[in-house]
């Protein structure tokens, strides 16, 4: 099975090179400046699940792609940032064929329409994954702890010859790789999770333990994740009980130093996934719903991204 993996950065560098390294043939599409740096330093690794160097990553760029030069994939998978998808869906559409299966990994809801507007529901799958992991000043993948899960499965349910051939791939790799059977229901379970801790982290600049431990804190967060479920119960995907009783001893644990990758993305100035995670979960929303506290972070997060754009644009006059 031939994969394409969309983009060498944190999460899709770690997971494709945790698969070259078990022998599966996998390429890179990325950027010409990338390109060069993985030619001339390899595809680098370092994290407690154990250091990797592979020397001389396959990699494509779009112009390869629209030139012809490779493809089509078997497995394409999407790892880039949901401001990033309209992008790679362009660049990476040369290498659909018609029996590529289209693995997403972005987080929420949103990325499903538009990769099936442009490719079709059918060749689409499920997916998510769970990692923390960085690039370093090097152009290295820093992988932060010991989470590395991968986890995929046909929207509609149970099992296919496909996702079984995905299975087969995922053999002997070094993460954790999952088939499920139920994986809508896992996209919108970790979406709530999600849109509880950036929400609350983000708007509150703290940790978890930090906002529990603030007078209305410990009910901030419970309202906020009330919110979010009772959304995801709207849309036919209430989290199971073992679930939410999981996200609510997570999320409300005294002392927790947890926070949200974007939070440590607006503490570097970078762009977030506001639309995407929080403002997609709003709108999904019943009419009749009320959701005051996803609408004060909403707009917190906005703030951000127009601050953030303005002095942007005024770095540029």
């Amino acid at each position: 099975m031939r994969v394409l993996v969309v983009g060498a950065g944190a999460t899709g560098g770690y997971f494709g090179a945790r698969l070259a390294e078990a022998g599966r043939d996998v390429t890179f599409l990325v950027r010409p400046a990338r390109a060069e740096t993985l030619a001339h330093a390899g595809l680098k690794v370092e994290g407690p699940a154990g250091n990797l160097h592979i020397s001389e990553p396959q990699t494509v760029t779009a112009a390869d792609l629209a030139a012809g030069k490779a493809g089509p994939f078997d497995l394409v998978l999407f790892s880039c940032k949901a401001y990033d998808l309209d992008g790679a869906i362009a660049d990476v559409a040369p290498a659909i064929g018609p029996e590529t299966a289209i693995l997403p990994l972005l987080n929420g809801m949103r990325h499903l329409d538009a990769l099936d507007a442009r490719f079709g529901a059918e060749r689409v799958l499920g997916g998510s994954c769970a990692i923390a992991a960085t690039l370093g000043p090097a152009g290295e993948i820093r992988q932060m702890n010991q989470l590395h899960t991968l986890t995929y499965g046909e929207r509609a349910g149970g099992r296919s010859a496909r996702v079984e051939a995905i299975e087969a791939l995922m053999r002997g790799v070094n993460f954790q790789p999952r088939l499920s059977e139920s994986m809508v229901l896992e996209m919108w379970e970790k979406w709530s999770f999600l849109a509880t801790l950036a929400g609350s982290t983000c708007l509150m600049r703290a940790t978890i333990g930090d906002i529990v431990a603030a007078p209305g804190g410990l009910g901030f967060i419970e309202a906020l994740m009330e919110e979010c479920r009772a959304i995801a119960e709207a849309a036919g995907y209430a989290p199971r009980p073992n679930v939410a009783d999981n996200t609510r001893k997570t999320l409300t644990a005294e002392g927790s130093v947890f926070t949200a990758s974007m939070l440590r993305d607006i503490e570097g100035g970078a762009r977030i996934e506001a639309d995407h995670i929080i403002g997609d979960l709003i709108a999904r929303a019943p009419d009749a719903a009320g959701h005051p506290m996803l609408d004060r972070v909403y707009t917190h997060l906005k703030a951000y991204e127009n601050r953030r754009a303005r002095e942007a644009a005024a770095k540029t006059q």
